[in-house]
């Protein structure tokens, strides 16, 4: 797992990359978010979509909202970077809409979109 800290507006911010999963259930988002406070300070987290499970791209399981969720609890905002376009679950665009017009949780294209919707420069 690579972290990376920046530093925008003076707010902190981690993005998480990797080869690998990182994030295959609750427990691992939340170990994430800890490690990321822990090691950067930062509560604010742009994470490569690859290292995240499919399971948490279908709503059905359940995983997105419990992680969204305890994310919530802890006070961290994400902003997940990556290629949806071949979903097509109506509930999971729905959902990318919805975390899309939020303040906490966002789905984006590239990291740079996710660092400027955690900082509010988009």
């Amino acid at each position: 797992m690579n972290i990376e800290h920046l530093k925008e507006n003076g707010i902190d911010i981690a993005v998480v990359s990797g080869e690998g999963m990182i994030i295959s259930d609750t427990q691992s988002a939340l170990d994430l978010a800890m490690t990321v406070k822990y090691e950067t300070g930062a509560e604010r987290i742009v994470i490569d979509k690859n290292v995240i499970c499919e399971d948490f791209f279908i709503l059905s399981t359940g995983m997105a909202g419990e992680i969204l969720q305890k994310f919530m609890n802890y006070q961290v905002k994400v902003a997940i970077y990556g290629d949806y376009s071949h979903y097509t679950s109506k509930p999971l665009k729905d959902f990318i809409y919805e975390s899309n017009h939020g303040k906490d949780f966002f789905f984006v294209a590239t990291k740079e979109e996710a660092v400027q919707k955690l900082t509010g420069t988009q």
